[in-house]
């Protein structure tokens, strides 16, 4: 079996610390598997798929769609306080600092990044919280789109290239940036955020031994005080993990289908 952590591994550095993190759980938990790379370009959806995955993340808009649905064993806390302690986040609608986009009605009739149409912050999300003003508008807001883009780091390399105007940024991985790599986080201003929602989730394969499933969760639940961890969760801007629901992500179909209701049907 393998564990994953591509969704946040937003460079080396912090690749590094997710897998002294996912190897120390998965050693806790006695369960034989290999934390794996798996860079983009290739696809998440291939690895969601697998049915050797133990603990990987998993963007939680496909989460709730996907049948049988993968096992939800714990949500990150990130340590930020904007998070409050809880296993959530949002997007970061991000332009250049230079750009001359500081304000939502800048952005109208600009270039519009996005990263694929099956992840919540990279394209559902906005587009939720675009609806409103697609309707008032018209339906359209952007004179195009930029993507797939695929990861959060491509939209900020699309913005900051002036590829697009504006993009879409996991808010988590937007908070690693800042940390990890400042003078580039610099560069970028946050114009709006989206509403707080259920933050990705590590996940199983639905056939995953549910003994194995449970003690995965436990050491996952164990990361916060585990002493040795302090590093890496210090690098990862990681308070620990949370249980969550699967239910808790049906509300990521709820906002999709609002979109939908609001005839704003996609990014445009």
């Amino acid at each position: 079996m393998f564990a994953n952590a591509r969704m946040y591994s937003l460079n080396p550095a912090v690749s590094a610390a997710w897998r002294t993190l996912l190897e120390w759980v998965i050693a806790r938990a006695d369960v034989d598997a290999t934390v794996i790379d798996y860079p983009a370009p290739q696809a998440l959806a291939t690895l969601w798929a697998r049915t050797d995955m133990a603990c990987a993340f998993m963007c939680g808009y496909p989460l709730a769609r996907t049948k049988p649905q993968p096992l939800v064993l714990a949500a990150p806390v990130p340590s930020p306080a904007r998070y409050a302690g809880r296993p959530v986040y949002c997007t970061d609608l991000v332009a250049r600092a230079d750009g001359g986009i500081a304000t939502l009605a800048d952005a109208w009739g600009k270039r519009m990044a996005f990263t694929t149409p099956d992840s919540m912050s990279g394209y559902q999300a906005p587009r939720r919280f675009f609806a409103p003003f697609g309707a008032a508008r018209g339906g359209k807001l952007f004179a195009g789109t930029v993507g797939p883009l695929l990861t959060p780091r491509g939209v900020v390399d699309a913005v900051l290239a002036g590829e697009a105007d504006l993009g879409p940024l996991d808010s988590y991985a937007h908070d690693l940036l800042r940390l990890h790599e400042p003078q580039l986080a610099a560069r970028l201003t946050v114009i709006a955020s989206t509403p707080l929602t259920p933050i990705p989730a590590l996940v199983g394969a639905p056939g995953l031994d549910p003994a194995a499933a449970q003690r995965l969760t436990a050491a996952l639940l164990e990361v916060q005080a585990a002493a040795e961890l302090a590093p890496p969760r210090a690098r990862l801007l990681l308070h620990g993990f949370a249980r969550i629901p699967a239910s808790a992500y049906h509300a990521n179909m709820v906002a999709a289908d609002q979109a939908d209701r609001l005839g704003y049907v996609q990014l445009a």
